[in-house]
């Protein structure tokens, strides 16, 4: 009965969907014991795979966080020794984010368990049908995008 219901419950779908792969990829995690969560490695896979992004407001942009969430992940990275956080001379609150050596070396640990959760969730998916789901979610994105108000 459910099915029936979800399948007309864009959001819902969407929902769930979203809750399994979170839930997959930090029992993955757990699993594998890098004492890391799926957000902190996603830190700092953006923060080493692009350049431009350097502090903790352009992150919470791009991962559609608010600042006290993202604030508390990077409070965690650098306790944990995997950021450092470098005061920016034009604002007092604002620190340009660094990926420490032990941060880069973790990240490279993870990489292939990042592959496998993106193959084992799209497994079966073909390369025509992936592209259609993120061009429609892109556009449900951007539809709603300016309507979500966050404190980012």
């Amino acid at each position: 009965m459910y099915r029936e219901y979800l399948k007309k419950r864009i959001g819902s779908l969407i929902y769930i969907t979203g809750t399994l792969i979170r839930g997959f990829s930090t029992q993955t995690f757990a699993e594998k014991n890098f004492g890391l969560t799926p957000d902190q490695y996603v830190i700092l896979y953006l923060l080493l795979e692009n350049d431009e992004i350097v502090c903790q407001r352009q992150l919470a942009e791009i991962m559609f966080k608010d600042r006290a969430n993202i604030s508390r992940i990077i409070d965690i990275m650098h306790k944990n020794g995997l950021v450092e956080k470098i005061p920016d001379s034009n604002g007092r609150k604002i620190y340009k984010l660094v990926v420490t050596e032990k941060g880069k070396e973790l990240k490279e640990k993870v990489f292939q368990t990042d592959i496998y959760l993106r193959g084992e969730i799209t497994n079966g998916i073909s390369a025509k049908d992936l592209a259609v789901t993120f061009n429609t979610l892109e556009k449900m994105n951007m539809n709603l995008r300016d309507k979500v108000k966050l404190q980012i």
